[in-house]
């Protein structure tokens, strides 16, 4: 409900939008995580992908914005759309509050949206009376879908943005000014070699966050993604799972990578962490993470850099709102591990 905690109605993320200069291995990829390719565009070249709640946009339009994007960025994420119980009055709500709206010559879609994160696009998407969804509405099934195995990925539990020095407070004001978002965490993280800090955010409807991360030097993992990407934009998507090590079995032989933990981690994590029901030496075996306290723990891994630089983190709560803080120290020694092998730092 529009309100004042929630002045533009938001009530979670509809669709996430891809590009990128070739759609080959991005189509891979989505297919290789389980997502089913099932509709296209009727006159564009963009098609759908799902799994479960995480609805996927693979945008190959070679003119407009999701063009411009992928020439600047190369595989990236071009734009977004948000579930608002009203999206005139979202858009009204937005521009009143400082957003800027999109013109129509720029959207691939015809929804009212607002600039977002280093050009990207904050698409307004509201329930349809008849009850058909956008993907039923705007695109056609395909002759020959290709459907996955659900490999259990549930909804986008957060998405991380990445901005330049100097631009964290801006962004996190662009949150919570426009859209309500509140401050949950702060963190100030300092690895062996690079650090960072960042402020994680939630939604004013409390189904996703948005951490915004800055760098502390020019060597960090965030400095590489803004050279990398060209820009500020979104680092990683995290997806939401009840059985993260059913999901990471049915990866395996996928070509779906993730980073390396040090061994000696799991030598105290479960001392750390009390009562974790999961079987301890799978948790090893696919070297998830493990953090908690009293009140409930959770499961996470990240995969390398696959989308460009970005990556997929992979999460499963049980009575936990963290990010995972008692993990920084061993995912930092990971990140630069491989930053090493790829010779950045």
């Amino acid at each position: 409900m529009i309100s004042p905690s929630n002045p533009v109605g938001l009530t979670g993320i509809e669709f996430t939008e891809f590009c990128g200069p070739s759609l080959e291995s991005l189509d891979a990829l989505f297919l290789s995580f389980g997502f089913s390719k099932l509709r296209r565009h009727p006159s564009k070249a963009i098609s759908y992908y799902r799994q479960n709640d995480i609805h996927f946009l693979l945008n190959g339009e070679r003119a407009g914005h999701s063009a411009q994007f992928a020439r600047r960025h190369g595989p990236s994420i071009s734009a977004m759309g948000w579930r608002v119980e009203n999206a005139a009055a979202a858009l009204a709500a937005a521009v009143a509050r400082g957003a800027v709206a999109v013109p129509e010559a720029m959207k691939d879609h015809p929804y009212p949206a607002v600039w977002g994160i280093g050009e990207s696009l904050i698409y307004f998407i509201e329930p349809n009376p008849a009850g058909a969804s956008i993907y039923e509405r705007d695109f056609v099934a395909l002759d020959a879908p290709v459907i996955q195995p659900d490999k259990g990925f549930l909804t986008v539990d957060h998405l991380t943005n990445n901005v330049p020095p100097g631009e964290q407070d801006k962004w996190a004001a662009f949150y919570k000014g426009i859209f309500g978002f509140t401050e949950v965490r702060y963190f100030d993280i300092q690895g062996a070699k690079t650090g960072l800090t960042s402020f994680a955010l939630r939604s004013p409807d409390g189904s996703f966050c948005i951490p915004i991360n800055q760098p502390k030097d020019d060597k960090d993992q965030i400095a590489e993604y803004l050279r990398e990407y060209k820009g500020p934009g979104v680092q990683h998507l995290a997806f939401l799972t009840n059985d993260i090590l059913g999901s990471l079995d049915q990866l395996q032989g996928s070509g779906i990578e993730t980073l390396e933990i040090d061994e000696d981690y799991y030598a105290e994590v479960f001392d750390r962490v009390q009562g974790v029901r999961e079987d301890h030496a799978r948790i090893q075996q696919h070297q998830v993470l493990v953090d908690g306290d009293e009140q409930g723990y959770l499961l996470q891994i990240f995969t390398k850099n696959i989308i460009g630089p970005i990556f997929i983190e992979i999460i499963q709560r049980s009575n936990n709102l963290g990010f995972g803080e008692g993990n920084f120290g061993a995912l930092f020694r990971s990140l630069e591990k491989d930053q090493e092998r790829r010779g950045v730092i």
